[in-house]
């Protein structure tokens, strides 16, 4: 059995902030316009990033990279509107 590495741990990480984050978007405990929703999933991608490090998937990068500028346009948004 192989140890989970520390790259795992922080990839897993941000994948469960992305899901609640986007669980509590459907079943409406947050909106999608919220600064909450965005900073969940700014940091959800930039730890995936951050797991791709030990193991390079240029898809998965790719994803994660457009997750994370859409989530900094959400909170651009939201402090423009505030």
């Amino acid at each position: 059995m192989s140890q989970i590495s520390i790259h795992d741990m922080i990839g897993t990480i941000g994948v469960i902030m992305v899901l609640i984050v986007h669980l509590l978007l459907q079943i409406e405990k947050i909106h999608s316009s919220s600064l909450m929703y965005s900073i969940a999933n700014l940091i959800g991608g930039i730890l995936v990033i951050l797991s791709l490090m030990n193991t390079w998937n240029l898809s998965s990068f790719i994803i994660e990279v457009a997750w994370c500028l859409i989530s900094i346009y959400g909170i651009y948004r939201y402090y423009r509107r505030h």
